[in-house]
Protein backbone atom coordinates (compact mmCIF):
# COMPACT_ATOMS: atom_id res chain seq x y z
CA UNK A 1 0.00 0.00 0.00
CA UNK A 2 1.40 3.24 -1.11
CA UNK A 3 2.16 6.15 1.74
CA UNK A 4 -0.44 8.48 1.92
CA UNK A 5 0.61 11.53 2.32
CA UNK A 6 -0.52 14.33 4.61
CA UNK A 7 -1.20 18.08 3.76
CA UNK A 8 -2.46 20.85 5.79
CA UNK A 9 -4.75 23.54 3.97
CA UNK A 10 -4.99 26.96 4.80
CA UNK A 11 -5.37 29.76 2.77
CA UNK A 12 -5.83 33.80 3.90
CA UNK A 13 -6.88 36.90 1.63
CA UNK A 14 -3.96 38.72 0.73
CA UNK A 15 -5.02 40.83 -1.97
CA UNK A 16 -5.98 44.04 -1.36
CA UNK A 17 -9.47 45.55 -1.36
CA UNK A 18 -9.91 46.95 -5.01
CA UNK A 19 -12.92 48.93 -6.12
CA UNK A 20 -15.74 47.01 -7.64
CA UNK A 21 -16.16 46.93 -11.04
CA UNK A 22 -19.02 48.57 -12.66
CA UNK A 23 -21.05 47.59 -15.55
CA UNK A 24 -23.90 48.55 -17.93
CA UNK A 25 -27.56 46.76 -17.41
CA UNK A 26 -27.51 45.72 -20.62
CA UNK A 27 -24.36 43.75 -20.54
CA UNK A 28 -26.62 41.61 -17.50
CA UNK A 29 -29.88 42.03 -18.91
CA UNK A 30 -32.17 41.89 -22.03
CA UNK A 31 -35.56 43.18 -22.93
CA UNK A 32 -38.31 40.62 -23.20
CA UNK A 33 -39.19 40.23 -26.42
CA UNK A 34 -35.52 40.49 -27.94
CA UNK A 35 -35.47 36.74 -27.86
CA UNK A 36 -33.61 34.57 -31.00
CA UNK A 37 -36.50 32.28 -32.53
CA UNK A 38 -35.74 29.46 -34.70
CA UNK A 39 -37.43 28.04 -37.69
CA UNK A 40 -37.43 24.82 -38.86
CA UNK A 41 -38.60 22.31 -41.44
CA UNK A 42 -37.99 19.08 -43.70
CA UNK A 43 -36.13 19.46 -46.73
CA UNK A 44 -33.61 17.10 -48.95
CA UNK A 45 -30.61 17.01 -49.94
CA UNK A 46 -29.38 15.67 -53.14
CA UNK A 47 -25.83 15.18 -55.39
CA UNK A 48 -24.53 12.78 -52.97
CA UNK A 49 -21.97 10.27 -54.14
CA UNK A 50 -23.61 7.38 -53.19
CA UNK A 51 -23.97 8.37 -49.21
CA UNK A 52 -27.55 9.11 -49.37
CA UNK A 53 -30.43 6.24 -48.84
CA UNK A 54 -33.66 6.29 -50.15
CA UNK A 55 -34.78 2.97 -49.34
CA UNK A 56 -37.98 4.53 -46.34
CA UNK A 57 -41.21 5.71 -47.31
CA UNK A 58 -40.35 9.78 -46.15
CA UNK A 59 -37.50 10.27 -48.53
CA UNK A 60 -39.26 8.69 -51.15
CA UNK A 61 -42.68 10.87 -50.81
CA UNK A 62 -40.41 13.74 -49.85
CA UNK A 63 -38.70 13.16 -53.57
CA UNK A 64 -41.62 12.08 -55.31
CA UNK A 65 -43.63 15.44 -54.36
CA UNK A 66 -40.74 17.32 -55.85
CA UNK A 67 -40.85 15.57 -58.63
CA UNK A 68 -45.13 16.49 -58.53
CA UNK A 69 -44.53 19.88 -57.70
CA UNK A 70 -42.21 20.82 -60.67
CA UNK A 71 -44.20 18.89 -62.85
CA UNK A 72 -42.91 15.62 -63.81
CA UNK A 73 -44.87 13.05 -61.52
CA UNK A 74 -43.32 9.80 -60.84
CA UNK A 75 -46.42 7.96 -62.16
CA UNK A 76 -49.76 7.71 -62.70
CA UNK A 77 -51.87 7.87 -59.15
CA UNK A 78 -52.70 4.18 -60.19
CA UNK A 79 -49.35 2.93 -60.84
CA UNK A 80 -48.06 5.08 -57.66
CA UNK A 81 -46.70 2.39 -55.76
CA UNK A 82 -44.78 1.17 -58.32
CA UNK A 83 -42.95 4.53 -59.14
CA UNK A 84 -41.98 5.02 -55.37
CA UNK A 85 -40.57 1.60 -55.50
CA UNK A 86 -38.46 2.75 -58.23
CA UNK A 87 -36.96 5.31 -56.53
CA UNK A 88 -35.33 2.97 -53.99
CA UNK A 89 -32.53 2.36 -56.35
CA UNK A 90 -31.76 5.77 -55.78
CA UNK A 91 -28.56 6.86 -53.72
CA UNK A 92 -28.19 10.20 -54.07
CA UNK A 93 -30.41 11.94 -51.82
CA UNK A 94 -31.30 12.22 -48.12
CA UNK A 95 -33.80 13.25 -45.87
CA UNK A 96 -32.79 16.12 -43.44
CA UNK A 97 -34.30 18.19 -40.83
CA UNK A 98 -33.44 22.20 -41.44
CA UNK A 99 -33.21 24.56 -38.90
CA UNK A 100 -32.22 28.42 -38.80
CA UNK A 101 -32.14 31.26 -36.07
CA UNK A 102 -33.28 34.17 -36.71
CA UNK A 103 -31.78 37.48 -34.25
CA UNK A 104 -33.22 38.66 -31.37
CA UNK A 105 -33.78 42.06 -33.40
CA UNK A 106 -35.86 40.29 -35.72
CA UNK A 107 -35.29 40.39 -39.75
CA UNK A 108 -37.55 41.21 -42.43
CA UNK A 109 -38.40 39.28 -45.73
CA UNK A 110 -35.64 39.12 -48.37
CA UNK A 111 -32.96 38.84 -45.14
CA UNK A 112 -30.58 36.29 -45.50
CA UNK A 113 -29.33 33.73 -42.10
CA UNK A 114 -27.50 30.60 -42.21
CA UNK A 115 -29.38 27.36 -41.79
CA UNK A 116 -28.17 24.38 -40.18
CA UNK A 117 -28.90 20.32 -41.90
CA UNK A 118 -28.97 17.01 -39.32
CA UNK A 119 -29.25 13.83 -41.86
CA UNK A 120 -32.29 11.53 -40.63
CA UNK A 121 -31.05 8.86 -43.03
CA UNK A 122 -28.01 8.11 -45.09
CA UNK A 123 -24.40 7.91 -44.39
CA UNK A 124 -22.66 11.36 -45.22
CA UNK A 125 -23.86 14.92 -46.56
CA UNK A 126 -20.53 16.01 -47.82
CA UNK A 127 -20.81 17.21 -51.43
CA UNK A 128 -24.19 17.25 -51.29
CA UNK A 129 -26.80 20.56 -51.81
CA UNK A 130 -30.10 20.92 -50.21
CA UNK A 131 -32.46 21.10 -53.07
CA UNK A 132 -35.33 23.09 -51.03
CA UNK A 133 -36.85 23.38 -47.49
CA UNK A 134 -39.31 25.65 -46.37
CA UNK A 135 -39.46 26.27 -42.89
CA UNK A 136 -41.91 27.37 -40.11
CA UNK A 137 -42.04 29.22 -37.24
CA UNK A 138 -41.83 27.50 -33.52
CA UNK A 139 -45.36 27.53 -32.91
CA UNK A 140 -46.66 24.15 -34.67
CA UNK A 141 -49.88 25.56 -34.55
CA UNK A 142 -49.16 28.16 -36.96
CA UNK A 143 -48.94 26.88 -40.75
CA UNK A 144 -47.43 30.49 -42.34
CA UNK A 145 -43.94 29.41 -44.02
CA UNK A 146 -41.59 31.92 -43.24
CA UNK A 147 -38.47 30.93 -44.78
CA UNK A 148 -37.18 28.95 -47.91
CA UNK A 149 -33.87 26.82 -47.85
CA UNK A 150 -31.60 25.75 -50.48
CA UNK A 151 -27.74 25.73 -51.09
CA UNK A 152 -23.99 23.90 -51.12
CA UNK A 153 -24.39 21.96 -47.90
CA UNK A 154 -20.77 22.30 -46.28
CA UNK A 155 -19.79 20.20 -43.62
CA UNK A 156 -17.23 21.64 -40.44
CA UNK A 157 -16.42 18.16 -38.96
CA UNK A 158 -15.07 15.40 -41.12
CA UNK A 159 -16.07 13.13 -37.81
CA UNK A 160 -19.74 14.40 -38.13
CA UNK A 161 -20.75 14.03 -41.46
CA UNK A 162 -24.41 13.84 -41.16
CA UNK A 163 -24.74 17.44 -40.31
CA UNK A 164 -23.90 20.78 -42.18
CA UNK A 165 -24.29 24.74 -42.62
CA UNK A 166 -25.32 26.31 -45.30
CA UNK A 167 -23.91 30.11 -45.42
CA UNK A 168 -26.39 32.47 -45.88
CA UNK A 169 -28.95 29.34 -47.24
CA UNK A 170 -31.64 30.76 -45.49
CA UNK A 171 -34.66 33.32 -47.13
CA UNK A 172 -37.17 35.27 -45.32
CA UNK A 173 -40.13 35.22 -46.84
CA UNK A 174 -42.30 37.01 -44.13
CA UNK A 175 -41.33 39.73 -41.53
CA UNK A 176 -40.19 39.02 -38.32
CA UNK A 177 -40.97 41.23 -35.98
CA UNK A 178 -39.77 41.15 -32.04
CA UNK A 179 -41.83 43.86 -30.33
CA UNK A 180 -39.41 44.80 -26.81
CA UNK A 181 -42.54 46.59 -25.43
CA UNK A 182 -46.27 45.77 -24.35
CA UNK A 183 -48.76 48.19 -22.57
CA UNK A 184 -46.54 50.74 -22.24
CA UNK A 185 -43.89 48.85 -20.35
CA UNK A 186 -40.53 47.28 -21.14
CA UNK A 187 -39.28 44.20 -18.68
CA UNK A 188 -36.28 43.73 -17.56
CA UNK A 189 -34.75 39.84 -18.11
CA UNK A 190 -31.83 39.40 -15.92
CA UNK A 191 -29.55 36.82 -17.43
CA UNK A 192 -29.50 33.83 -15.53
CA UNK A 193 -25.97 33.93 -14.23
CA UNK A 194 -27.08 37.08 -12.22
CA UNK A 195 -30.50 36.50 -11.73
CA UNK A 196 -31.21 36.61 -7.79
CA UNK A 197 -33.57 38.99 -5.12
CA UNK A 198 -30.37 41.36 -4.45
CA UNK A 199 -29.49 42.41 -8.06
CA UNK A 200 -33.18 42.80 -9.28
CA UNK A 201 -33.69 44.81 -6.21
CA UNK A 202 -30.30 47.25 -6.42
CA UNK A 203 -31.71 47.70 -10.29
CA UNK A 204 -34.94 48.57 -9.13
CA UNK A 205 -33.48 51.10 -7.05
CA UNK A 206 -30.85 52.44 -9.56
CA UNK A 207 -33.79 53.11 -11.98
CA UNK A 208 -35.84 54.69 -9.69
CA UNK A 209 -32.58 57.08 -8.98
CA UNK A 210 -31.22 57.88 -12.45
CA UNK A 211 -34.54 57.81 -14.34
CA UNK A 212 -37.44 60.82 -13.77
CA UNK A 213 -38.89 58.78 -11.48
CA UNK A 214 -37.13 59.80 -8.21
CA UNK A 215 -39.00 62.98 -8.62
CA UNK A 216 -42.20 61.74 -7.00
CA UNK A 217 -42.65 61.52 -3.64
CA UNK A 218 -45.52 58.85 -3.90
CA UNK A 219 -44.30 55.61 -2.97
CA UNK A 220 -46.99 53.49 -4.50
CA UNK A 221 -46.80 55.37 -8.11
CA UNK A 222 -43.10 54.95 -7.99
CA UNK A 223 -43.76 51.27 -7.37
CA UNK A 224 -46.17 50.99 -10.07
CA UNK A 225 -43.85 52.93 -12.53
CA UNK A 226 -40.59 50.50 -11.47
CA UNK A 227 -40.64 47.46 -9.39
CA UNK A 228 -39.82 43.87 -9.52
CA UNK A 229 -42.36 40.95 -10.26
CA UNK A 230 -39.43 38.12 -9.17
CA UNK A 231 -35.55 37.62 -9.23
CA UNK A 232 -35.46 37.82 -12.90
CA UNK A 233 -37.78 39.93 -13.95
CA UNK A 234 -38.29 44.07 -13.43
CA UNK A 235 -41.24 45.80 -14.96
CA UNK A 236 -40.41 49.74 -16.14
CA UNK A 237 -43.28 51.96 -17.24
CA UNK A 238 -42.41 54.19 -19.83
CA UNK A 239 -42.76 57.50 -18.81
CA UNK A 240 -45.30 60.05 -20.61
CA UNK A 241 -42.33 62.04 -22.36
CA UNK A 242 -41.29 59.25 -24.08
CA UNK A 243 -43.96 57.62 -25.34
CA UNK A 244 -43.43 59.18 -28.98
CA UNK A 245 -39.64 57.15 -28.69
CA UNK A 246 -39.76 54.40 -26.67
CA UNK A 247 -36.13 53.31 -28.42
CA UNK A 248 -34.27 55.77 -27.03
CA UNK A 249 -36.18 55.66 -23.29
CA UNK A 250 -34.72 51.80 -24.01
CA UNK A 251 -31.83 52.72 -25.16
CA UNK A 252 -31.32 54.78 -22.07
CA UNK A 253 -32.73 52.18 -19.43
CA UNK A 254 -30.26 49.82 -20.49
CA UNK A 255 -27.34 51.97 -20.90
CA UNK A 256 -27.73 52.96 -16.46
CA UNK A 257 -24.48 51.75 -15.05
CA UNK A 258 -24.61 49.84 -11.65
CA UNK A 259 -22.17 48.08 -9.94
CA UNK A 260 -21.00 44.96 -11.01
CA UNK A 261 -23.44 42.22 -8.91
CA UNK A 262 -22.17 39.95 -6.96
CA UNK A 263 -23.45 36.44 -7.74
CA UNK A 264 -23.41 33.79 -5.21
CA UNK A 265 -19.90 31.77 -4.62
CA UNK A 266 -20.10 28.84 -7.66
CA UNK A 267 -18.08 25.95 -8.84
CA UNK A 268 -18.47 25.57 -12.20
CA UNK A 269 -17.36 21.66 -13.25
CA UNK A 270 -17.29 20.41 -16.88
CA UNK A 271 -16.30 16.47 -16.34
CA UNK A 272 -16.09 15.82 -20.24
CA UNK A 273 -13.78 19.35 -21.02
CA UNK A 274 -11.80 18.24 -17.43
CA UNK A 275 -12.51 22.05 -16.56
CA UNK A 276 -12.91 23.21 -12.72
CA UNK A 277 -13.78 27.43 -12.51
CA UNK A 278 -14.41 28.40 -8.85
CA UNK A 279 -15.59 31.54 -7.67
CA UNK A 280 -12.47 33.46 -5.54
CA UNK A 281 -14.40 33.75 -2.55
CA UNK A 282 -15.63 29.99 -2.14
CA UNK A 283 -14.78 28.30 1.56
CA UNK A 284 -14.58 25.07 2.70
CA UNK A 285 -15.91 23.72 5.83
CA UNK A 286 -12.83 21.53 8.25
CA UNK A 287 -13.03 18.08 6.34
CA UNK A 288 -10.59 15.42 6.21
CA UNK A 289 -9.85 14.36 2.56
CA UNK A 290 -9.09 10.50 1.49
CA UNK A 291 -8.82 9.16 -1.93
CA UNK A 292 -6.59 6.94 -3.56
CA UNK A 293 -2.91 7.56 -2.57
CA UNK A 294 -3.63 11.00 -0.83
CA UNK A 295 -5.05 12.12 2.12
CA UNK A 296 -5.69 16.00 2.43
CA UNK A 297 -7.22 18.16 6.10
CA UNK A 298 -8.84 21.11 5.45
CA UNK A 299 -8.91 23.01 8.51
CA UNK A 300 -9.00 26.88 9.39
CA UNK A 301 -6.09 26.67 12.50
CA UNK A 302 -3.07 25.26 10.54
CA UNK A 303 -1.20 22.20 11.46
CA UNK A 304 2.26 21.66 9.96
CA UNK A 305 3.55 24.88 8.82
CA UNK A 306 2.54 28.51 10.06
CA UNK A 307 0.94 30.61 7.97
CA UNK A 308 -0.76 34.12 8.61
CA UNK A 309 -4.54 34.07 8.72
CA UNK A 310 -7.14 36.37 9.57
CA UNK A 311 -9.01 34.72 12.96
CA UNK A 312 -12.14 35.00 11.08
CA UNK A 313 -10.73 33.14 7.66
CA UNK A 314 -11.65 29.38 6.17
CA UNK A 315 -10.12 27.49 4.05
CA UNK A 316 -10.30 28.24 0.79
CA UNK A 317 -11.79 25.76 -2.30
CA UNK A 318 -8.96 27.27 -4.57
CA UNK A 319 -6.23 26.65 -1.67
CA UNK A 320 -6.89 23.10 -1.84
CA UNK A 321 -7.49 22.39 -5.86
CA UNK A 322 -3.74 24.37 -5.82
CA UNK A 323 -2.44 21.97 -3.32
CA UNK A 324 -4.05 18.93 -5.12
CA UNK A 325 -2.32 20.36 -8.44
CA UNK A 326 0.85 20.55 -6.54
CA UNK A 327 1.02 17.04 -6.09
CA UNK A 328 -0.39 15.62 -10.23
CA UNK A 329 -3.53 14.82 -8.69
CA UNK A 330 -5.38 14.00 -12.10
CA UNK A 331 -8.81 16.21 -12.67
CA UNK A 332 -11.06 13.71 -12.68
CA UNK A 333 -10.07 12.69 -9.20
CA UNK A 334 -10.27 16.75 -8.12
CA UNK A 335 -13.80 16.49 -9.70
CA UNK A 336 -15.23 13.62 -7.38
CA UNK A 337 -13.13 15.20 -4.21
CA UNK A 338 -15.13 18.54 -4.32
CA UNK A 339 -18.51 16.01 -5.07
CA UNK A 340 -17.88 14.60 -1.99
CA UNK A 341 -16.78 17.81 -0.05
CA UNK A 342 -20.20 19.31 -1.74
CA UNK A 343 -22.32 16.08 -0.30
CA UNK A 344 -21.13 16.50 2.83
CA UNK A 345 -22.29 19.76 3.22
CA UNK A 346 -18.54 21.38 3.47
CA UNK A 347 -19.13 23.62 0.04
CA UNK A 348 -19.87 27.01 0.78
CA UNK A 349 -20.87 27.47 -2.74
CA UNK A 350 -22.80 26.69 -5.37
CA UNK A 351 -21.69 23.38 -7.07
CA UNK A 352 -22.96 23.55 -10.80
CA UNK A 353 -22.14 20.16 -13.13
CA UNK A 354 -22.16 20.83 -16.85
Amino acid sequence: MSKKLIIACVVATLLPNLASARTQLKNICRIKGQEQNTLRGVGLVVGLNGTGEVNDGPTMRAIARSLEIMGNPVAAPSARQSGLDELKKVKNAALVIVTATVPATGARRGDRVDCFVSAINGKSLDGGRLAFASLQGPNTLDPRVYALCQGQVTVDNPQDPMVGVIHEGCQLEADIITPFHLNGYITLVIDKNHADFQTANEIVYLIRQQLAYSESSDSKLMEEMVHAENAANIRVRIPATSERDPVAFASELLEIQMEEPQTESRVVINPRAGTIVISGDVAIGDVIISHKNVAVEATSAPAFAHIDVDASSAPKLQELVNQLNSLKVPTADMVEIIKGIDRNGKLHGRLIIE
